[in-house]
């Protein structure tokens, strides 16, 4: 059933398309005067009448069966299998992880490690060494002008 329903989408779409194109080729109202003062249409392919009405033919029947195709879509549309529940319930069932964490949670390598801070704060040069400081490229950035 599904591959009938694509067929017809593709009739369709392909109707759809030649009727395009057929009506950009056929002349207008205004292009039959020109054809009397000798503009060349007598000289055409299917003669001096016979293109209009061979692409006006043409396009009722590429219409016709665009109409066809429209008709047959919305009935299989409408007489369709129900489908019980959703999309996602034909699904083959995943394992859920053991243990969920959230998204926001950091990981443990991306927080500092705070204990040498209150030696820094006593005045332990070994740990205020130990801390690093960010560097901002030139030495003469990091004083204050007098």
């Amino acid at each position: 059933m599904n591959t009938v329903f694509n067929i017809i989408v593709i009739v369709q779409v392909l109707s759809a398309l030649t009727i395009i194109g057929l009506v950009l080729l056929q002349h207008g109202k205004g292009a039959d005067m020109g054809a009397a003062f000798g503009s060349g249409a007598s000289g055409s392919l299917f003669g001096a009448t016979g293109s209009s009405n061979f692409l006006s033919k043409s396009t009722g029947a590429a219409a016709a069966l665009f109409f066809i195709a429209t008709l047959a879509l919305v009935y299989l549309g409408n007489h369709r299998s129900a489908v019980t529940g959703g999309v996602m319930e034909n699904l083959p069932a995943a394992s859920a992880p053991a243990a969920a964490t959230p998204a926001t949670a950091a990981p443990a390598a991306a927080i500092p490690d705070t204990s040498a801070a209150p030696a820094a704060a006593s005045g332990s040069a070994s740990a205020a060494a130990s801390v690093p400081t960010p560097s901002t490229g030139s030495a003469q950035s990091n004083q204050i002008p007098k």
